[in-house]
């Protein structure tokens, strides 16, 4: 005998690691562009939330605390004009984070619905850093207001 023992690693599968959180979130195309580091880092300041079907996951006119990326599942958007449904990629909360007004549409789960909520300091830090992700939002928010635009008013045919 060397004196010398393995050290035995015993991984729990069901509470993922940062680094596995990261690999997740690198395949999502609003963070392909960052690095591992970057990633891991992100992770380790997220939240990880689980909704069942029909639970609020946020209220139009709340406060916003929190930006929201769907890991799994899908949500729907209740806001005016019309719904919209989210489901694995997708993101939400980022107007009223950015702006600094109350929520303007209330999200609720439609399946089983798994999210990683970013707090709003580290939320605006990624902007301020990653001009790739401020890119992606704009586009995102330039594609809600083009369909808004297009969509006639009440009464109108």
């Amino acid at each position: 005998m060397t004196g010398y023992e393995p050290l035995l690693v015993v991984r729990d599968w069901n509470q993922p690691t940062d680094r596995d959180w990261a690999e997740v979130l690198g395949d999502l195309p609003l963070f392909s562009g960052l690095g591992k580091r970057r990633l891991r880092k992100l992770a380790q300041e997220a939240q990880f939330a689980e909704f069942a079907p029909g639970d609020t996951v946020i209220s139009t006119g709340a406060a916003a605390d929190s930006f929201y990326v769907i890991l799994s599942g899908e949500a729907e958007a209740r806001g005016k004009p019309a719904a919209r449904a989210l489901t694995t990629g997708d993101y939400f909360g980022e107007i009223a984070l950015l702006d600094g007004e109350p929520r303007s549409a209330t999200v609720v789960a439609t399946q089983e619905l798994h999210v990683m909520r970013i707090p709003r300091r580290t939320f605006r830090q990624l902007v301020e850093d990653n001009g790739g992700i401020a890119l992606t939002l704009l586009a995102g928010l330039g594609g809600c207001v083009r369909r808004l635009e297009r969509k006639p008013a009440p009464g109108v045919s």
